[in-house]
């Protein structure tokens, strides 16, 4: 029986780990990996104390301040279920389950996909939601980002450098990504910023070779680039799914209040899976560092 354990071990994980270690709370933390999106990230500029870091580094020096401390880890576990009975939590996981007197769920979000035909047949055949990941495989060729926010944006700075052409295709009539990021997107002279359209289909053979994308909402207006990668980037879904009975938002995400506490007592969530304002690195920090105060303080007020 451990006093909490947490669900997941990106930015909001490993932050209310090392808070949770700091007050000497026995808990667990269970995660499929260490960083989360954070390993998605390439270049991170805006947290603070880092002019620039890379996403997989900052993701090291997180678990590395974790390892400071004794912590309980069971990495490369998928949970499948969390059930709370009697003031009790009982996770289960693909290798095993676990109890504890409370649980902070960060499990953050996942890719959203444009569904449209040829995508599920290319995944990882040309079609990658990661440009950090995947990015490299597509070096002096031509590739498509679909997505005009931030992460759209900011993938197709990163494969400016080393892809020969880059096509960002959005579908509303502006790009929605920070001024800073578009406008530094804007000079790139290898890059062709296409709006006001969409994704039609994905074709090819054993790998993608093109896309199909239709223009003003006209059907007229269609036309075909010749790409060897389609990097998707349309936001995330959160990965709230393991859990019933606490109460969500329209999206999915699990409501939490400014203590990161939910509807059931004793559950706490932080970072992406949930309603808080931005989906941000330092947001999610913040937020497992509120959940694990609250942790203990719903402990010591029901010992």
């Amino acid at each position: 029986m451990y006093e909490s354990v947490i669900i997941g071990g990106g930015p909001a994980g490993i932050s209310a780990g090392v808070y949770l270690a700091r007050k000497k709370i026995r808990f667990l933390i269970i995660t499929e990996n260490i960083g989360g999106q954070t390993l998605w990230s390439g270049s991170i500029e805006n947290y603070v104390g880092y002019q620039y870091i890379s996403g997989p580094e900052l993701a090291e020096k997180f678990y590395a301040h974790l390892r400071d401390f004794p912590v309980d880890l069971k990495e490369g576990e998928r949970v499948t279920g969390v059930v709370h009975d009697s003031g009790i939590f009982a996770v289960s996981s693909d290798k095993g389950e676990y109890r504890a007197k409370t649980a902070v769920i960060c499990t953050g979000s996942r890719a959203n996909e444009i569904n449209v035909p040829g995508e599920k047949n290319f995944k990882n055949r040309g079609i990658t939601y990661c440009a950090t990941c995947d990015g490299p495989l597509f070096t002096g060729k031509d590739v498509a980002v679909i997505g005009g926010g931030n992460s759209g944006v900011e993938s197709a700075l990163q494969m400016v450098r080393i892809a020969k052409r880059v096509y960002l295709i959005e579908k509303k009539l502006h790009l929605t990504a920070d001024r800073i990021l578009a406008d530094r997107l804007v000079k790139e002279r290898t890059c062709e910023i296409i709006t006001d359209t969409a994704v039609e289909e994905i074709f090819g053979d054993k790998f993608v070779r093109g896309i199909s994308i239709r223009m003003g909402g006209d059907s007229e207006k269609e036309r075909k680039l010749a790409v060897e990668g389609v990097l998707i980037e349309i936001g995330t879904i959160p990965n709230s799914g393991i859990i019933e009975g606490v109460e969500k938002n329209k999206a999915g995400e699990i409501i939490v209040d400014c203590s990161a506490s939910t509807s059931i007592p004793g559950l706490f969530a932080a970072g992406d899976v949930t309603n808080v304002y931005k989906k941000q690195i330092i947001i999610a920090c913040g937020e497992g560092a509120k959940a694990a105060i609250a942790v203990s303080e719903y402990l010591n007020l029901y010992k």
